[in-house]
């Protein structure tokens, strides 16, 4: 049997609107898609998942009828399987080592499958469970997917958790970075609410470093989680940057995603660009360039590279290629033109691929004499982003890599005593499943800290 393909909106609607565009299997594509897996004596899918989901056991409990055993399996592991199920690049992971890959009609959809099982509990109310609380008190810093995975891991076996989030709402990168029709806000909503049920305390607006600082925590606390992500963009370098219509990608996503920036009615309106330029190609370029495309934009992505080379998820490409996004590949911005101050177009160079670099990719080398211009009134840079340095500058013992990131072992440890990070404060700007594998490790070695300070 072939892959079951999922549902999406029509591309011609969907621009026109901020609601999801996969729409999830129905409970017959859910039997259908599960009766494709082959249930492995030895799973290689199993392999290739950061927080090591029992894939075939909970697929089979799916084909079965018992969804609630299918998500009491699932969240043995992992527990934001409704947005993993959604955001988490399995093409990559788990569904890249299926046995049905390449010549079994693909790979099992197991990220659908997940996510199916997912809503299934969301909207039958299941709650996870936990333990008596005991008297151990950790603070986690953040609420993006690293914090949201280690204090739940805490407080199901009993530990007193208080979160610390500097924005106004809760869950990080899952509320500002990734727009809705990727990822509905309500169910993100629903997802922290399972938190609450577990006893875990929420404290927002408050910024480690500035409102709080670490060494409070650790007088207050008998451990400190960080996992303040990588909020800080980086940008081109080249002449007309400061021009007004240029946007980093984390301040337009998290200005029309968090503050709806985009509503006439708001206090922090956002520009809309007619004729929108993105500059990058990884997911989160793609988020940029389709929500542009959403608020009426005629958006042209700029990559230096070729389409094979592209970072996004497959998914992310073609559906952004569905919805007109225009791909100017083999091309890099060296000046953002303006006139009176706003922007007004942008001069590119063409490129060729050379040999490879360090990430494995060929390197792209300018072509001679390519130099030419286009016109735009909006320019938005999503080249990544690092740390923000707020805990490096507030907290002198904490020990730092060059790049700004928190040094920390395999297991989240600092070379603080009873300090640990994790996810992309430690490694960078990466996926958010290894932010939830760093939380778990976190978590587990925190009450291996704990459980051996109180023989």
């Amino acid at each position: 049997m072939d892959r079951v393909v999922m549902p999406t909106q029509n591309p011609a609607e969907r621009i026109h609107n901020f609601k999801e565009v996969a729409l999830g299997f129905t409970p017959s594509l859910a039997l259908e898609e599960a009766s494709r897996c082959l249930g492995c004596k030895n799973p290689p899918c199993m392999a290739g998942c950061p927080v090591g989901v029992k894939i075939p056991t909970f697929i089979s409990q799916v084909k079965a009828g018992d969804m609630d055993g299918a998500y009491r399996t699932i969240t043995i592991d992992n527990n934001l399987p409704a947005i993993c199920g959604r955001v988490c690049p399995q093409e990559h992971q788990c569904e890249n080592l299926c046995v049905r890959k390449v010549k079994l009609g693909g790979s099992v959809a197991i990220g659908a499958l997940e996510r199916y099982v997912a809503d299934w509990a969301l909207d039958n109310g299941v709650m996870p469970e936990k333990r008596d609380s005991n008297r151990f008190k950790v603070a986690v810093v953040g609420s993006g997917p690293a914090g949201l995975t280690c204090a739940s891991d805490l407080a199901k076996a009993g530990v007193n958790v208080t979160i610390f989030e500097a924005l106004h709402e809760v869950g990080g990168v899952l509320v500002y970075g990734i727009p809705e029709f990727r990822l509905p806000k309500e169910l993100v909503k629903k997802e922290i609410a399972k938190l609450a049920s577990l006893g875990v305390k929420i404290e927002t607006n408050v910024v480690v470093g500035k409102t709080i600082f670490v060494h409070e925590l650790l007088d207050e606390f008998d451990a400190v989680f960080i996992g303040t992500g990588a909020g800080l963009p980086m940008f081109l370098g080249v002449k007309g940057e400061n021009l007004s219509g240029v946007y980093s990608a984390n301040e337009y996503l998290t200005r029309v995603n968090l503050m709806k920036a985009y509503e006439e009615s708001s206090s922090t309106p956002i520009l809309k660009g007619k004729s929108v330029v993105v500059v990058g190609a990884g997911n989160v370029a793609m988020d940029a360039s389709r929500t542009a495309r959403r608020l009426g934009a005629e958006v042209t992505l700029v990559y230096r590279r070729s389409r094979a080379e592209m970072p996004a998820r497959e998914e992310e490409i073609l559906h952004a290629e569905e919805e007109g996004i225009k791909f100017n590949l083999l091309t890099n911005p060296v000046e953002i033109l303006g006139e009176g101050g706003k922007v007004s177009g942008m001069r590119l160079v063409k490129m060729a691929l050379g040999e490879p670099d360090a990430s494995g990719r060929r390197r792209p080398v300018v072509v001679e004499g390519s130099e030419h211009e286009i016109k735009c009134d909006q320019v938005i840079v999503a080249l990544g982003t690092s740390p923000n340095p707020i805990i490096k500058n507030s907290f002198k013992d904490l020990a730092f890599s060059p790049k700004g990131t928190i040094l920390a072992d395999e297991d989240g440890k600092t070379n603080v005593d009873r300090l640990y990070a994790g996810g992309d404060a430690i490694t960078g700007a990466a996926t958010l499943i290894l932010a939830m594998g760093a939380g778990k490790k976190s978590a587990s070695s925190i009450l291996n800290q704990l459980q051996s300070a109180e023989k």
